[in-house]
């Protein structure tokens, strides 16, 4: 059985996965990557949408032992009955601003992920997909790598629960919708 780091953009998926795939000397597949090697990513689109049923197809023809697959589009195109256990890697959508204007994102791109992480719609998804028994999702806002990759390992192992995320409320007290979704 394969294990799944999946999250929304600029939450430390890929350093995590990393630190993971040593630690327990799984082969890291990167979906994204998966992806782009086959030319499944559709042409002239800042959005990266991607052909999601070739995708999974590919993914389920070529992936034969267990692996640690990284990747946002986890949920949209792997099948529970090969997954052991999926982490949802959350950040605190504020700290995410800067990490998108780092990678220059545009506005659209920056408010269509921060939106997503608000909502926790890859967590929604991955539990629409893998069961919530498989599914755990992790804060990791201000952790270091190290307590995210201790995290991750015991959340792995079966050791820890899924932690309470709610960014939408912290938003909307703040009297801050409209700086992460659009109108």
């Amino acid at each position: 059985m394969s294990y799944v780091i999946t999250g929304n953009p600029g939450v430390g998926k890929h350093t995590i996965t990393n630190e993971i795939g040593k630690l327990l000397h799984l082969q890291i597949i990167d979906i994204n990557s998966i992806a782009q090697e086959f030319g499944l990513f559709e042409k002239g689109n800042e959005t990266n949408d991607v052909d999601v049923a070739k995708l999974e197809k590919v993914i389920k023809d070529t992936i034969l032992h267990p692996v640690l697959f990284v990747g946002h589009l986890a949920p949209y195109v792997l099948t529970p009955d090969k997954i052991k256990k999926v982490i949802v890697l959350r950040k605190n959508p504020y700290d995410l601003i800067s990490i998108y204007k780092k990678r220059k994102y545009s506005k659209e791109k920056i408010k269509d992920n921060l939106g997503s992480e608000a909502l926790g719609v890859i967590f929604h998804d991955a539990i629409s997909q893998f069961g919530t028994e498989k599914t755990i999702q992790i804060d990791v806002t201000s952790q270091s790598i190290q307590e995210t990759t201790k995290k991750v390992n015991e959340a792995i192992k079966g050791e820890t629960k899924t932690e309470e995320v709610d960014w939408l409320t912290m938003i909307a007290e703040k009297n801050d919708l409209n700086e992460f979704f659009a109108h």
